[in-house]
């Protein structure tokens, strides 16, 4: 299990789907969806506008998501729950007292692969993102509360909210604790894809400047935090034990902390 200031990184808990929330006010519409296909529609909607409301492309959309691996074991969406989804947005963006601009595609990770939905909707404006689609099966999250100003696996994802600028945001519960810790969160800039721990043998990867997730002890508390590699004393050592010291600047308060390399974890080569 995971204690309340640290992570747990051989937990193998995958927020696969979102699960429906049973104590949470959220839009009947979202239960419906995992947050891979929230992401993918509101990016689409992002694109296309209203002409998602196509009966041919929600067709098509709909038709990617019920054949996904991340639908299994749940019941297919129809064309009719997109379009309703899309309707939804459109009224939204209607009932706005004034426009705003549109902020970019979300890009929490690349979850599911819709470009034969955004061909079908003709749109020859559409950019494609960059990089391989992966199933959500197979990614792990972790999340930045804001209670603490740390970083903490994500066990599941409860529901999910779109607010009046567009942004969407979902309700977290954090591995290893309940629902009375559970946070709403701004996807795109408090959920990532989970650090990785740094092998002994990779500790060449790490270079001045990168950002890494260190755990940071103090008197009062131990907590995963980002911070920016400053300094690297690398010594010489095998593969199974590196004695390399990192030092690293944190983020908020800009103290900075030499660390071995069991306290600190990289972020993924894709981003």
């Amino acid at each position: 299990s995971c204690s309340k200031h640290t992570l747990n990184w051989n937990q193998q808990q995958i927020p696969s789907t979102m699960d429906p929330a049973t104590d949470d006010d959220s839009s009947p519409n979202f239960t419906d969806f995992t947050l891979a296909e929230i992401v993918d529609m509101e990016n689409l909607y992002k694109e296309l506008g209203d002409q998602s409301l196509h009966k041919d492309f929600c067709q098509t959309v709909a038709s990617s998501f019920s054949f996904s691996v991340n639908r299994k074991g749940k019941p297919s969406i129809t064309w009719k729950q997109v379009q309703s989804w899309f309707q939804g947005k459109l009224k939204q963006q209607n009932q706005a007292e004034f426009k705003t601009k549109p902020s970019p595609p979300l890009q929490i990770a690349n979850l599911s692969n819709l470009s034969d939905a955004r061909n079908a909707g003709n749109a020859t404006s559409v950019q494609k993102r960059k990089g391989k689609a992966s199933d959500l099966m197979d990614l792990a999250f972790e999340a930045k509360s804001e209670r603490d100003d740390a970083w903490f696996d994500v066990a599941s994802f409860r529901t999910y909210r779109t607010l009046s600028t567009g942004e969407l945001e979902a309700r977290v519960r954090f591995s290893g604790f309940d629902n009375r810790h559970d946070e709403w969160l701004n996807v795109k800039r408090s959920v990532r894809e989970r650090s990785i721990p740094v092998e002994p043998s990779e500790c060449g990867r790490v270079k001045v400047g990168d950002l890494l997730l260190c755990f940071e002890e103090t008197e009062d508390q131990a907590l995963y935090r980002d911070a920016h590699v400053v300094n690297i004393r690398r010594e010489i050592h095998d593969h199974k034990r590196c004695n390399c010291v990192f030092l690293v600047r944190f983020e908020g308060d800009n103290t900075e902390e030499p660390l071995g390399i069991d306290k600190i974890c990289r972020r993924p080569d894709h981003e």
